[in-house]
C-alpha cells in the first residue's frame, strides 16, 4: 500500500471510530458505519480489524464498557441499569456479563472500589487529561490517581462557565502511548504546522489549537489511547490525509486560564478536577475535554506556556 492511500485509509477509519463514539447509546448498524468512512460494508469490516486490531463490535464494546466505567467512578448515583441501558446494552444481564468479563469484578464492586480509592478526589472523570503537549517531569508514564491527589493545584489566572457554539475540528490522531513523550508532540504538532501554516490558517484571529484527550488512561490500555491534535476550521473545509475533521459539541464548559510551565499541566488539571469541581454545583458531561494553546511557549520571553482547560459539565442533580 502507498503511503498516501495508507493515510487515507487510517483517516477514513478514525472517522468511523469518531461517529461510533458519538453514538454509544444508540443502535448502530454495520452499513451506517461503514457508510462514514466511505467504504462498503464487506470490505469495511475487513479494513477496520486490519488496521485497529479489533473486530467492529469488539471496539463498539470496549468503548461502551470504558464509558460505563468512566460513569460508575463519578461521585454522581447514576443507577447501574440506567448506566447499562443507556449505553446501548440490550439489558442489565447482558452489560453485567460482559463488564464483569472485562474487569473482573461486578459493575457494583468497581463503584465501590472506586469510592474507597478517590478519598478526596471526588470525580474520576479522567486522570490522564492534563498530559498534553508539555515534557513530563514524573518519572512514570501513567499517573495513578493517589499521585494525583497528591500533586499542587495551580490556581488560574481565571476561569468561568461559558456556552461555546459547535465547530469543526480539522485534527491528527495518535493511538497509544502519550504521557510525557515530547518526541511525540513535537512530531505531531509539526505535522500540523506544515499543513495549516501555508493555507493561512494560523493567522485568522478565530483559529483555535486544541489537544482533544478521548479517553481514560487509567480505564483504557496504554496501546488504546486516543488523542488528537488540531485547530478549528470553517465548516466543509477539504483536509489531506492523514488529517481529517470532526464536530465539537456546542455546550456549557467551565473554561479555566493558566499561565504556567511545561512541568505544570498536571497542576492545571488537579485545580479543575480536584478543587473546583466537587464544591462547583457542576458535574463533568460526556463531550470532549481538551486544551487550547493560546501562545508559543517557544516565542514566549519567559517559555511559559498560556492554555485553556475546557471541560464540559452539566448541572449536578
Amino acid at each position: 500500500m502507498s503511503e498516501s492511500n495508507e493515510k487515507e485509509y487510517f483517516s477514513r477509519i478514525h472517522r468511523a471510530q469518531d461517529y461510533v463514539e458519538a453514538h454509544l447509546g444508540e443502535p448502530m448498524r454495520l452499513e451506517e458505519i461503514a457508510r462514514e468512512a466511505c467504504f462498503s460494508p464487506f470490505h469495511f469490516h475487513r479494513i477496520f480489524t486490519f488496521i485497529t486490531g479489533e473486530t467492529l463490535y469488539q471496539f463498539i464494546l470496549r468503548l461502551r464498557l470504558e464509558r460505563a466505567a468512566h460513569l460508575l467512578s463519578q461521585h454522581t448515583v447514576k443507577p447501574i441499569t440506567e448506566i447499562a441501558l443507556d449505553l446501548g446494552f440490550g439489558s442489565a444481564a447482558s452489560f453485567a456479563r460482559a463488564f464483569r468479563i472485562k474487569y473482573g469484578m461486578s459493575a457494583s464492586a468497581f463503584r465501590k472500589n472506586c469510592k474507597v480509592e478517590s478519598k478526596n478526589w471526588k470525580d474520576l472523570e479522567s486522570l490522564g487529561r492534563y498530559l498534553a503537549a508539555q515534557i513530563s517531569t514524573q518519572p512514570s508514564r501513567r499517573h495513578s490517581m493517589k499521585s494525583m491527589n497528591s500533586i499542587t493545584a495551580k490556581q488560574p489566572v481565571g476561569h468561568s462557565i461559558v456556552d461555546l457554539p459547535e465547530r469543526t475540528f480539522a485534527y491528527i490522531r495518535h493511538i497509544g502511548p502519550y504521557a510525557g513523550d515530547t518526541a511525540l508532540f513535537q512530531r505531531l504538532y509539526g505535522q500540523l504546522c506544515q499543513w495549516a501554516g501555508p493555507m493561512g490558517y494560523l493567522e485568522k484571529p478565530e483559529t483555535e489549537m486544541l489537544c482533544i484527550y478521548h479517553d481514560d488512561p487509567d480505564i483504557t490500555k496504554e496501546d488504546d489511547l486516543r488523542i488528537s491534535i488540531g485547530i478549528t476550521v470553517p465548516g466543509g473545509t477539504p483536509v489531506p490525509p492523514p488529517f481529517q475533521t470532526m464536530a465539537i459539541p456546542a455546550g456549557k464548559y467551565i473554561a479555566a486560564k493558566f499561565d504556567i510551565d511545561a512541568s505544570e499541566y498536571m497542576n492545571a488539571w488537579a485545580w479543575v478536577m480536584n478543587e473546583w469541581l466537587p464544591g462547583s454545583g457542576w458535574q463533568c458531561d460526556d463531550r470532549p475535554c481538551y486544551e487550547k494553546s493560546l501562545n508559543d511557549p517557544a516565542k514566549d520571553p519567559r517559555h511559559r506556556h498560556l492554555i485553556e482547560i475546557c471541560e464540559p459539565v452539566k448541572p449536578l442533580c
